[in-house]
């Protein structure tokens, strides 16, 4: 989408530290991060929210939590704890509307969460 700020980072028109890539998703640094830890994790297709996804997505989401999964771990925090969530929707906090995961650590997070 050529409007969508997660598909120009993916295009490597707008920087962003990347922390992990593979050939179905990309990992990048939070730019305002809500705990030490804090993770955007996006697949490379175009999806604008959970409602869009279609039975063809089922491995792209699988792929996002497994790299949670191993960015946890290179962190530090998966034998302490983290977070992983998406929102769906501006009421729950969306605000860019390309899907992503949080990956979120390295501090007690309460619930339930705001």
């Amino acid at each position: 989408m050529s409007d969508c700020l997660f598909c120009h980072i993916i295009a490597g028109d707008i920087p962003a530290t990347i922390v992990y890539e593979d050939e179905f998703v990309l990992a990048f640094r939070d730019i305002n991060p809500q705990a030490p830890v804090h993770h955007l994790i996006i697949p490379r297709n175009h999806i604008a929210t959970i409602n869009d996804l279609a039975p063809e997505n089922a491995a792209v989401i699988g792929k996002m939590y497994l790299a949670a999964k191993h960015l946890a771990a290179e962190e530090g925090i998966a034998e302490s704890g983290y977070r992983a969530v998406m929102n769906c929707g501006q009421a729950a906090g969306q605000t860019v509307f390309h899907i992503h995961l949080h990956l979120l650590g390295g501090r007690s997070l309460q619930w339930p969460p705001g």
